[in-house]
């Protein structure tokens, strides 16, 4: 029989909540992120850490006009870290000054934090396409992240960079429209899910040990992806890749292998912000060559 032991214990896992048409409330994000709900900080921070919980700032956000639409909290093999582990909340900008939306996609900022000394306040522009549920993060090249240390007005500030972050997103409206008319040849597509399938499988050295193939991140699942362009085979492969389900036979095996969703914060933030990278190298490669 499994034994917990009270250092080394995996937390019960908090589901990940999303909610695409209305905002998320304070008893839900709780649910899906507790720690976002710590009464103080995890023992032995410094005096200097200026201990605000992020409840407060999600408040804060709120009565700014930024809503929540999605949680979710790391787990940890460390008990005594349960209640100060990473979490991320996604929040929707309102309306008077918000892009609006881009056909199915609505703009967000990705709120990270943790009260564990792991992490900062950390603001990064996203994007939440409806029809998959699919939640995306823009890299740092085109739109430049924003880290918020934990001294001074920490709320006023995540509030600020918030809004500087809203006010960059039209050159993700732009970009948009720009990948949804670049036709990929099928080699292209091939070249990049082949170059997705390293980030996902690859150990740190490199070294793929997977069934799964590059071809399976290409398929559809919807038939609204089914297009050549590359906005569709960004979001094919970035789906394919963070919900996982892909099943595959091992040379030899008799039970097939299941590629697992991304649930880590730390890898989902990666793997979005990687594909992101790969997505506009290629953009830009197709307009030089133009």
């Amino acid at each position: 029989m499994f034994r917990y032991s009270r250092h080394n214990v995996m937390d019960p896992n908090p589901q990940a909540i999303r909610n695409a048409r209305a905002p998320l409330t304070l008893e839900q994000i709780r649910t899906a992120a507790p720690s976002a709900f710590a009464a103080q900080p995890f023992e032995g921070m410094s005096h200097r850490y200026a201990y605000i919980p992020t409840s407060e700032v999600i408040r804060g956000m709120m009565q700014a006009g930024f809503q929540p639409f999605a949680a979710s909290q790391s787990r940890t093999s460390i008990a005594e870290k349960r209640a100060f582990t990473k979490h991320m909340v996604r929040f929707r900008a309102p309306m008077d000054m918000s892009i609006a939306k881009v056909g199915d996609v609505f703009p967000e900022v990705v709120l990270v934090n943790s009260h564990d000394g792991s992490s900062a306040y950390k603001l990064m522009a996203g994007l939440y396409r409806l029809v998959c549920t699919n939640g995306l993060i823009v890299a740092d090249s085109m739109i430049e992240s924003v880290s918020i240390k934990h001294t001074g007005n920490v709320i006023e500030a995540v509030a600020t960079g918030s809004i500087q972050l809203v006010e960059k997103m039209p050159v993700c409206v732009d970009a948009i429209a720009r990948w949804r008319d670049i036709q990929l040849s099928a080699h292209e597509q091939t070249a990049y899910a082949q170059a997705a399938h390293v980030l996902r499988f690859a150990d740190a050295d490199g070294t793929l040990d997977t069934p799964i193939q590059p071809a399976q991140l290409l398929r559809p699942r919807r038939v609204e992806d089914n297009k050549a362009d590359l906005w569709s085979t960004f979001n094919r492969v970035q789906e394919n890749v963070i919900r996982g389900g892909l099943r595959a036979y091992r040379s030899g095996a008799t039970r097939r292998t299941t590629s697992r969703e991304v649930k880590g914060i730390n890898e989902d933030v990666r793997l979005n912000r990687a594909l992101w990278t790969l997505t506009e190298t290629l953009a830009g490669l197709h307009t030089a060559s133009a």
